[in-house]
């Protein structure tokens, strides 16, 4: 098993694996439905600044849950599928990366607080950041939390979920607002226990900094 790929759990179901398979048949290449998941997010990210309300709550919904099948479809086509490439880590990360940012800074201008959506985005930046880190000290990268990329995208989905509902009734967009605000924490809360981590394995290690 590769330490440096993130667990999930979903790998091992079937129609995961019948997926993969037909994705592998397809000819379609785990780096093209990386960048896929680039136009789902940003999909979601344009859908939620027109609008914040009911329909554009759950489209982006939506396009988060399918920017996440993405993620998990490109490293089974690499692996399970045989079609890794040389420039498959750099399309496993940096998609990533720009998903993140579209859809953060876009649920902060949707709650009028666009300095909170580009803290967000940071702050989830440097969750992968301090993990690559670590993996180029020689350690194996951690996915810990309590902020990693599927807690902020279930995070996300639920908020915008419920924000359907709060339209609905009260016609404003607290639980979106409350959504963001503990994304930019939790991510913050993420850097440092990822961070912490890294440091107790140097020092087991007996590392010597250069």
């Amino acid at each position: 098993m590769d330490d440096n790929r993130r667990p999930i759990k979903a790998r091992s179901a079937g129609w995961a694996r019948r997926i993969t398979e037909l994705l592998v048949k397809k000819d379609l290449s785990p780096n093209e439905i990386s960048v896929i998941s680039i136009v789902f997010a940003l999909t979601g990210a344009v859908v939620l600044l027109i609008d914040n309300g009911v329909a554009g709550s759950i489209i982006c919904a939506l396009a988060i849950q399918l920017r996440l099948l993405c993620n998990l479809f490109d490293g089974m086509v690499a692996v399970e599928g045989g079609k890794q490439s040389p420039i498959g880590s750099l399309y496993n990360e940096f998609p990533d990366r720009i998903a993140d940012s579209l859809l953060f800074v876009a649920l902060g201008y949707a709650v009028l607080q666009p300095g909170l959506g580009w803290f967000a985005a940071l702050a989830a930046a440097l969750t992968a950041y301090v993990r690559v880190f670590g993996g180029a000290l020689g350690q194996p990268q951690r996915f810990i939390g309590p902020m990693a990329k599927q807690h902020r995208m279930a995070l996300m989905t639920v908020g915008l979920l419920l924000n359907a509902v709060e339209v609905i009734y009260y016609a404003t967009h607290y639980v979106l607002l409350l959504t963001l605000a503990l994304i930019a924490i939790g991510s913050v809360a993420t850097c440092v226990t990822r961070t912490l981590a890294i440091a107790k394995q140097l020092k087991e290690a007996g590392h010597v900094d250069q």
